[in-house]
This record gives structure tokens, sequence and C-alpha cells, in this order.
């Protein structure tokens, strides 16, 4: 993978919204534009929160059985796993069972995984414990919401694992709020915060005339062939960096 982002670019990247995120991300032509992103189902349980961007460590596990016998995860070489990934920190877990029914972060494991140097958990199942998560920062985007942990254990951990429609691997950089959650290609990564920023000014236009008194469908059309000249010159330059 390549060098992790400085604490200044993580900042930088905080500063936008997801979809301004995934705007930017097409400017340079890496992926399909229905690619990359997590599908509706998995939801942000604290929109009132700031954007988050962190590496992703992964874990499988399931809650509808206890673990197999004689099965056991080496919980200190999980915690290693999370360590080994650049700061801040994003734990993704595919939840495996057919219908989720215990959640695997609360409270006592998002205190915990905060401790790690992480800033949020991503899962299709379940979570708990909002109110106390939510008092301490840590950010929620799962499934649904469940009451009870019922037999969750981890199955593994450090591999890849699908969470909303998206295969996250290990390292692999994230941003995500209150819209969803984004994958960032990690060649996009060092130069993402200033296509954001070209990407808003590029739309200015367009929502400054849709809001003025000199509108006209007219006016709008030639802003919008306008907007789509600025975008071609930035994917010219953006797809190159």
């Amino acid at each position: 993978m390549t060098a992790s982002l400085s604490p200044e670019q993580l900042d930088e990247l905080k500063r936008y919204p997801t979809p301004t995120v995934c705007n930017a991300i097409e400017m340079f032509d890496v992926r399909p534009r229905n690619e990359g992103f997590m599908l509706p189902g998995i939801e942000c349980r604290f929109p009132e929160l700031d954007p988050i961007v962190g590496y992703a460590a992964t874990a499988t596990f399931c809650a509808q059985e206890p673990a197999r016998p004689g099965v056991k995860v080496d919980m200190r070489a999980y915690y290693e796993h999370i360590l080994a990934q650049p700061a801040p920190r994003i734990l993704v877990a595919e939840d495996l069972d057919e219908q989720p029914i215990g959640a695997l972060f609360g409270e006592c494991n998002a205190t915990l995984h905060q401790a790690l140097g992480c800033v949020g958990h991503i899962t299709n199942g379940g979570v708990r414990d909002l109110d106390e998560t939510r008092e301490i920062g840590f950010q929620f985007f799962a499934g649904c919401v469940q009451v009870a942990h019922a037999y969750v254990h981890l199955e593994d951990f450090g591999q890849p694992v699908v969470v909303g429609g998206v295969a996250v691997r290990p390292g692999d950089l994230i941003h995500a709020d209150k819209h969803g959650v984004c994958l960032i290609p990690l060649e996009t990564a060092p130069n993402l915060a200033e296509a954001c920023a070209v990407m808003e000014e590029l739309e200015r236009p367009r929502i400054e005339l849709a809001r003025s008194a000199d509108f006209t469908p007219d006016r709008y059309v030639a802003v919008v062939e306008e907007f789509s000249r600025g975008c071609a010159e930035a994917v010219s330059k953006f797809a190159r960096s």
C-alpha cells in the first residue's frame, strides 16, 4: 500500500462531506462511478458527529451460536492486527450470521477500540449502547441496532471482508459520515483534498445562480455547460497525478 497520509492531510479530508469526496474521486478516473461506496442498509448511527477518516482493520464474527469447541481467536493477535494499521483506525466487521442477532460493539468494545486508536466501527450487523458510545465520540455505521450480544464471538480477523456490498481489506482508507461510507483509492489519497476543493469551487456557480434573482433556465444551462468543461479539465489534471 502507499504511504499513509500525514495528520494534516487526514484533517483536510475530514473537512469535506462524503458526497464531495465521492465526486472528487471521480476526477482521478480510477474506478467506475458505481463502485467504492457502501449500499443502503449500512446507516450512520450518530449523524451529528463529524466525518471520520481512517484505515481499516477487519474481522468476521457470529452470534447465533457459541464458538465451536476448541476454536478460539487469539485476542492478543487481533489487537496487534489493529495496531498494525496506520492511525486513525476503523474496525470493519462482517457479521456472518444469516440474520443479525448479537451486537459485537457496545460501550465496552467501543471504549476498548478507541484505546486502540479506532475512531469508529462499521458492520452489516448490529450495534448497541448508543448513548454511551455517542458520549465518547466513537462513530457507528451498522445495519441495525440490537439489545443483546447473544453468543457473539470473533471468527477471524485480518482478512478481506464484505460489508454493504463492498470488499474491504486491511489498510484500506475510509471516509464516512451521515451520508454513508466511501472507500478512498489509496493512489488518490495524497491529492484528494485538493480535488475536493476544486469540486466545491466548480459547483458554487450553479448553486449561486439557482439561489439568485438572475436565475433563468437558459442561464442555468450555460452554467452547467461551464461546470462540465471544468470537470473535464479537472479529470485531465488529476488523472495524471
